[in-house]
């Protein structure tokens, strides 16, 4: 079935023939890093920036994800229901947000400044921080169900036993399992490979669901053969980019209330925290009892949960970030987008 038009790409024929002027939703992953000038002393001093990386954070996001099953309904001034998937039209600018962290609403982590499109989990967090919201507009689906759920059941098997084989398995302790992942890959080439080919997979199929046209000879408005999978939903794969973005942030906001932290950057599943170590256990919040507190960044080895991603000085962070860099990109030495099989 075709997208609704704020759904599609620009060059998509439902766009095109219909000269949809009203603009797109823009749910992608954060590329965000936090201005120089909100950088306290306190922070400053400290001797390290540790990254983490949440672990198939779209696989995480896809599990029991209800998306839409049919085509989509427009509707004017709908009143605005989080159990049902689907595209609204909402202004979210007056909704105040940390300026130490990323706005949960946008890719860059700037604040909105009018009306924009959101799928369905971005305007249920801005009602679950309190604010009022009232849709413009909204395409809507009637017909729902957790689409995306034997592909997740599958993969995320695959993931946790692969990692298992290579002797990351769920039992270990957080001491245990930073030792293992730093290990990991050396125990079985093969299986490290089988490991990244899983990776690849999740990535490949999120974005699979909004392949654009390939080959120069592609005119605007024609359809393209990706147009005639089934699976070209890339109403889905904002559904899943969403729930990622807004999982993330509800993170960020728990660790900042619970530990008084705040992040260095962000970029897609991957964030930099200024710390007194050169470890995770050394800003991550524990209760007593020492089990991680539930609601911040945990450790361990499923879809959802963190692994170290790479540390440097804090001195090398600062120096990124002043540059208009991003440390989340290069902690790990090198660069994370163009390393993607890690």
């Amino acid at each position: 079935m075709d997208p609704a038009p704020p759904e599609a790409t620009p060059e998509h024929p439902v766009v095109v023939d219909s000269g949809w002027s009203g603009g797109f939703l823009n749910e992608e992953a954060y590329q965000w890093v936090r201005d120089v000038s909100l950088l306290s002393d306190e922070e400053c001093v400290l001797p390290f920036a540790v990254g983490l990386d949440l672990n198939t954070a779209f696989l995480a996001a896809a599990a029991r994800l209800v998306v839409g099953l049919s085509a989509p309904d427009h509707f004017h001034a709908p009143t605005f229901n989080p159990k049902i998937p689907g595209s609204w039209l909402v202004d979210l600018s007056h909704v105040e947000v940390d300026p130490r962290l990323p706005s949960p609403f946008t890719p860059t982590g700037e604040r909105p400044t009018g009306p924009a499109w959101y799928q369905t989990h971005t305007v249920a967090y801005a009602q679950e921080l309190g604010y009022n919201v009232a849709p413009i507009e909204g395409y809507l689906r009637r017909e729902t169900g957790a689409y995306l759920d034997p592909w997740h059941d599958r993969l995320k098997a695959a993931y946790v036993d692969t990692l298992a084989d290579l002797g990351v398995t769920k039992e270990l302790t957080d001491v245990e399992f930073l030792a293992a992942m730093e290990r990991h890959k050396d125990a079985d080439p093969a299986m490290a490979a089988v490991l990244a080919a899983i990776k690849a997979t999740v990535k490949g199929g999120i974005g699979k669901l909004r392949e654009r046209p390939q080959g120069r000879k592609y005119k605007e408005g024609e359809r393209w053969p990706a147009l005639q999978r089934p699976t070209w939903r890339p109403d889905i794969r904002a559904a899943v980019i969403s729930k990622a973005r807004i999982n993330m942030h509800r993170k960020l906001r728990n660790m900042a209330t619970m530990t008084g932290l705040y992040p260095l950057a962000v970029l897609s599943d991957c964030v930099v925290y200024p710390s007194p170590g050169d470890s995770p256990l050394d800003f991550l919040p524990y209760a007593a009892s020492g089990k991680p507190q539930p609601g911040a960044f945990r450790l361990g080895p499923t879809p959802g949960l963190a692994k170290l991603e790479g540390v440097q000085t804090m001195l090398w962070a600062v120096d990124l970030m002043e540059q208009g860099h991003n440390p989340a990109r290069h902690i790990k030495g090198g660069d994370a987008v163009h390393d993607e099989g890690e």
